[in-house]
């Protein structure tokens, strides 16, 4: 095979854009010949002007190191000819190989002409299950030396690096992966494709040795080894004392650290399961939750040879137990746990439906790319959880077409499944970890499988409710609808009807003469259903029960249902649903005589039918199912009619789920309910009475020790204006002066909470106007693009920046250590009382001759409240400022409430100014 040349680049540049004048700072290249560093070249370039504060915060390059170095055209022909010959390799290819050459042609040189790779797309088909796909996060996962981020020299020689691992992870694969992993990497965006074929010509030479997969229809798939059974080999019994359990910890973990209400916690979790009682935790940051329930539950398992399930309500904290916290806990006892991971069926893949729609011919770019990063995954994946998969937008769109669903493909050619797999190591496992939805999901379940559970353990147990509105929630949207009609389309179009149509006359299938009638009754459902948004939409406007909420209207349905029939659709979508079935039977009694490619449009057609399906389930669900347990509403954007519609049905009660669900436990078995935020001052019930959980049950409280919160203070800002007494512009004003200053005070790493996306919007933008913050990097919720996640590996990334976030800001987001120095609280969280759901709630209660705002309102806003704090004080060396700008939690009654709610810390009430040089005077202390 011919020697290869990689030319590998990297630049640090002023900005995105040459044409807008941004200038090359750096670059870096290494050259590599036959998987070995030859040569490297590295230079700051002067850009002629200045380098912006936040480039200069990014990449530590300074004006003061480029102030001696020359301008990029006394290197050009040097950089030129150093190029030649080579392949082109960066990451992120596209922006340094067109900001280089740009930079040749403004020195006067013809376009570098030849072959590219991009190792971000590389390294997404290589690596499948990486969280990120940033530089330096691949350089930690794969031990790849990165000193400094953000320089051209460090970037330049890691992503060499990173390119020789693709290429040694490939040399990995089975032939078949390589083979398909060639076939279909035409249609990428770089020159991958030589890079696989040189791969597959090794792997053809070598004796395989893929014995650590099996093969169904050439999709190489790791073969697991099946669980044993066995008891856990433990020679420890429960540590009665604290003496016992300091030895057994501090043996086992390093800087180890005794936590006495740790302890307590423990010892009243293993007395209540053992008393098969019932029992609610309350157990703030700083205690070890997490281990202070896998002590006795690993235990009590072992003990009485039963099963414990855990169930919490986020992905994240599933992945934090199974490859953080378990393997921790194993240590301790010296001994591997038998534990089972189980989610929802969706979460896992359909072998047969990926192997059908890797067949078809016109997938778009992301579909491809996912295609292939899930051949790479089927050879490293034991679960088939496609959570494991790191996904572009469009390829989560693929992901959905490849999902395990209820009426999946009865494997008629493979009895290998993953979730049935998952169900099946239940009876192996001690311990069963799953996720709310999972378990409330049993409810509908003909076989429950958490059946012959001895105990629960309910983490993040304020999320219950939540996860139980959830599995009745019912949600209907415009555009969900049209685009679902687009998909199948009419005989006219190039869509799904007419591949269908074309596949039947192909094979003269006698379900031919079906299709027109199917076509008529299709044509009468859209035809129904914009007649019925219309009418929604018209009686909407002219209702006088709406109510503005941001920029949207809301209105509850059965103020304007009244004139709208919806019977027929329903109707009409069931008879769509018989027919296409019956023709997809018919086809699929001859699936052996057709081509591959038939075989996908017919598992596109069976797709949609589900979703149909679906779909008719939810139209009946909102127009027909109406119940006083449920609150529902049109939500529109009275400027965009109809395409805005969304509707919404959502129980205002889950006591009866809960009940439905734990009835029979309780009088066998045990269930620990435990969270961070459990209770509210003066109301210390709030949450266990929307459970239903009984009067009569425990709750207990465990905070943390007063030093552990020791780095933070609480400033109360005594000057800002009345929320109540001024117009929205002119308290957005003084929030913007008072977030402006704070950030300048604690030199950023600031989150500002809001209630509101409306306010947020105002606030950022006079920022941003005002300039005050032009050298920060401001990331802003619902304005900066990008999932929460994304917005907040941005704010980490950067030393001087803010991020500003509302409602899914206010939990569940660790940043510990110096990453964040300062939360302000711009209005205390109530949540705004014209929101559907909670009107519905508030009107349950008054009906009642209760105090909606006492029972309801004040409790919802003091856990947010606490739950804001929780971002501030992760472990017991974070320092940081927790300020509210809102005055009522001083001049209210009710503030006070709040204020008890805060763990035992240093609170000062202060005018902004003065409040500001404290600030200054703490964090340069």
């Amino acid at each position: 095979m011919e020697s290869q040349k990689f030319a590998i680049v990297d630049l640090e540049t002023t900005g995105h854009s040459p044409v807008n004048g941004d200038r090359m700072i750096q670059i870096a290249i290494v050259i590599m010949i036959d998987w070995k560093v030859e040569k490297t070249f590295t230079t700051f370039i002067h850009p002629g002007k200045s380098i912006p504060l936040f480039i200069q915060d990014l990449t530590n390059i300074t004006d003061n190191d480029i102030k001696d170095a020359e301008p990029f055209e006394s290197h050009a022909d040097m950089i030129y000819d150093l190029m030649q010959d080579a392949i082109f390799v960066a990451h992120n290819a596209d922006f340094d190989l067109s900001f280089l050459q740009s930079e040749f042609v403004r020195a006067g040189l013809p376009k570098w002409r030849g072959k590219k790779i991009d190792t971000v797309e590389l390294a997404k088909i290589v690596f499948p299950m990486s969280l990120s796909y940033k530089l330096g996060d691949l350089a930690l996962d794969l031990n790849i030396p990165l000193d400094n981020a953000h320089r051209a020299d460090d970037d330049a020689f890691a992503c060499a690096m990173l390119l020789k691992k693709c290429w040694e992870e490939l040399l990995t694969l089975p032939q078949s992966t390589l083979e398909q992993l060639h076939k279909y990497s035409f249609r990428l965006k770089s020159d991958l494709s030589q890079l696989f074929f040189n791969a597959l010509q090794l792997k053809r030479k070598t004796i395989d040795q893929d014995d650590h997969v099996f093969y169904f229809e050439q999709l190489a798939i790791k073969r697991k080894i099946k669980p044993k059974r066995t008891q856990m080999e433990l020679n420890v019994n429960y540590p009665l004392t604290n003496l016992n359990k300091v030895n057994l910890f501090k043996n086992a973990l390093e800087n180890f650290e005794e936590r006495p209400k740790q302890f307590k916690m423990m010892d009243l979790i293993w007395e209540n399961l053992n008393d098969q009682a019932e029992v609610v935790i309350e157990a703030s940051t700083g205690i070890g939750k997490t281990l202070g329930y896998l002590l006795p539950a690993v235990l009590y398992a072992k003990e009485t040879k039963g099963k414990v399930c855990i169930s919490t309500y986020t992905s994240h904290l599933l992945d934090q137990l199974l490859s953080s916290e378990i393997p921790k806990m194993e240590k301790i006892l010296g001994a591997s746990i038998n534990v089972v991971l189980l989610k929802g069926m969706h979460n896992y893949i359909d072998i047969e439906r990926f192997a059908q729609m890797i067949q078809m011919k016109d997938l778009s770019y992301d579909e491809t790319l996912t295609m292939l990063q899930v051949l790479i995954w089927l050879t490293k994946t034991e679960s088939g959880d496609m959570g494991e998969l790191t996904v572009s937008g469009g390829g989560q769109l693929f992901l959905e077409k490849i999902r395990k669903s209820p009426d999946s493909t009865k494997n008629k050619k493979t009895n290998f499944d993953y979730y049935n797999q998952a169900i099946e190591d239940i009876e192996m496992a001690d311990l069963i970890i799953t996720n709310h939805a999972m378990l409330i999901a049993d409810l509908n379940r003909k076989t429950p499988i958490f059946k012959d559970i001895n105990a629960f353990i309910i983490d993040e147990a304020h999320q219950f409710i939540q996860a139980a509105e959830n599995r009745d929630e019912s949600i209907l949207t415009y555009t969900n609808w049209k685009y679902s009609f687009g998909q199948i389309g009419l005989s006219t179009d190039e869509q799904l009807f007419s591949s269908m149509k074309k596949l039947v006359q192909n094979n003269k299938h006698n379900s031919l003469k079906l299709f027109n009638q199917l076509e008529k009754i299709f044509i009468n459902i859209v035809e129904l259903f914009d007649l019925s948004m219309n009418s929604l939409a018209k009686n909407f406007k002219t209702s006088s029960f709406k109510s503005k909420h941001e920029t949207k209207y809301t209105a509850f349905l059965q103020d304007i249902l009244n004139q709208v029939s919806v019977n027929e659709v329903s109707k009409r979508i069931q008879e769509w649903i018989d027919i296409a079935e019956n023709i997809a039977i018919s086809i699929d009694n001859d699936v052996e005589q057709i081509s591959h490619e038939h075989v996908s449009t017919l598992e596109q057609w069976k797709y949609w039918i589900r979703e149909f399906k679906i779909k008719a389930h939810e139209w009946d669900e909102i127009f027909q199912n109406q119940s006083t347990d449920f609150s529902s509403w049109v939500e529109m954007d009275l400027r965009n009619i109809p395409g805005s519609i969304k509707i919404y049905k959502k129980p205002i009660d889950v006591k009866n789920t809960v009940y439905q669900l734990f009835h029979e436990v309780r009088k066998k078995g045990s269930i620990i309910w435990t969270s961070g935020t459990m209770t509210v001052p003066n109301n210390k019930r709030y949450i266990t009475e929307q459970l239903g959980i009984s009067p009569t049950t425990p709750i207990h409280s465990f905070i943390a020790e007063q030093g552990y919160y020791s780095g933070a203070r609480a400033y109360i800002v005594s000057d800002m204006p009345d929320i109540q007494g001024v117009s929205q512009n002119e308290y957005v004003e003084s929030v913007a002066l008072a977030v402006t200053r704070t950030v300048r005070a604690t030199d950023g790493r600031c989150f500002v909470l809001f209630t509101s996306q409306e306010m947020l919007k105002k606030t950022v933008e006079l920022i941003q106007e005002s300039e005050l913050l032009h050298d920060y990097m401001l990331f802003a919720q619902g304005i900066t693009p990008g999932s929460r996640m994304r917005l907040l590996k941005g704010f980490q990334k950067f030393n001087h920046s803010v991020l500003f976030g509302t409602n899914s800001f206010w939990e569940g987001v660790d940043v510990p250590g110096e990453s964040l120095s300062s939360v302000i609280i711009v209005r205390l969280p109530f949540t705004a009382p014209e929101e559907p759901t909670f009107k519905a709630k508030s009107n349950m209660l008054q009906q009642q001759g209760r105090n909606a705002f006492k029972e309801l309102s004040l409790p919802d806003a003091i856990i947010r409240f606490k739950q804001g704090f929780g971002r501030l004080i992760r472990t017991s060396k974070d320092k940081g400022a927790f300020i509210v700008l809102d005055r009522r939690i001083e001049t209210k009654s009710y503030g006070k409430e709040f204020i008890e709610s805060l763990p035992p810390i240093t609170i000062q009430k202060l005018p902004l100014q003065d409040m500001v040089l404290e600030l200054e005077h703490w964090y340069n202390s």
